[in-house]
């Protein structure tokens, strides 16, 4: 499921900010927190930490997970699809 993140998000040792900030340990860690990203107004004030309750709400909708965020991806709707994901996130 990673291959539709990929064209924004890197993750792996040598992973930096693209379009969209870097995924590599990404679960356990604040919003909007990583150096190398400038992130929305809306994602630095959300004052979350990316739980995989957290990931798996904003994967399915971004838009209303965190309002006026700049990912620009209407979500995955099918669950056993993000379930997949959040695996994947969580050897990263």
């Amino acid at each position: 499921m990673f291959y539709r993140c990929a064209s924004c998000h890197q993750v792996g040792p040598s992973a930096r900010a693209g379009f969209g900030p870097m995924l590599t340990g990404v679960i356990g860690r604040k919003a909007g927190a990583t150096t190398d990203y400038r992130y929305s107004p809306a994602m630095k004030n959300a004052n979350i930490v990316w739980t995989e309750q957290n990931l798996a709400s904003f994967l399915k909708a971004p838009s209303d997970f965190i309002p006026g965020n700049k990912m620009r991806f209407w979500g995955i709707s099918n669950a056993q699809q993000v379930a997949d994901l959040l695996a994947y996130l969580r050897t990263q």
